[in-house]
């Protein structure tokens, strides 16, 4: 069974609520999915999960540093993250506060490690993730659960 790591940080709850929808969508397709804060992964969840989706709050146009914490101690695990699906989610509290510069900034820190990127489907956006301002609506839940299935859907062509 494919295994997707749903791994987040979140401080007001925004981001852990759209991090349980992208698990969900993961786990209605059939996967294997484990819902970790950043500050409980270890390199070993992230060598063991097919698929990686990261989620920050926007922190002055980019991740967390919580979240950049877990991308600095992948290095020793960094070939070992090669072919894994990636995505990523964010969080803002501002209409331009800076999401799609988040997504990109956890985005790249996958490509570093080889790993094969997924934006989310054209049913939610279509473009670099999900993203929401404040606290997640229904609309912005189901296209995080869109993204969930859409890595998962991937996932499986790839590593089953």
């Amino acid at each position: 069974m494919a295994k997707i790591l749903v791994t987040y940080f979140s401080q007001g709850g925004n981001t852990e609520k759209l991090a349980k929808a992208v698990a969900k969508g993961a786990k209605d397709e059939g996967c294997e999915v484990s819902l970790k804060a950043v500050t409980e992964v270890v390199n070993g969840d992230l060598t063991e999960a097919d698929g990686i989706i990261v989620g920050s709050p926007v922190y002055f146009g980019s991740m967390s540093a919580e979240v950049k914490r877990m991308f600095d101690v992948s290095v020793s695990v960094r070939r070992q993250l090669k072919d894994k699906i990636g995505a990523a989610f964010t969080t803002a509290g501002h209409q331009t506060g800076g999401k799609e510069t988040t997504i990109l900034s956890i985005l790249q820190a996958m490509l570093i490690h080889q790993m094969i990127i997924v934006g989310d489907p054209l049913t939610a956006g279509g473009h670099y993730g999900t993203a929401c301002v404040g606290k997640p609506n229904d609309k912005e839940l189901q296209e995080a659960e869109a993204l969930g299935k859409r890595v998962a859907e991937i996932v499986k062509k790839i590593w089953c």
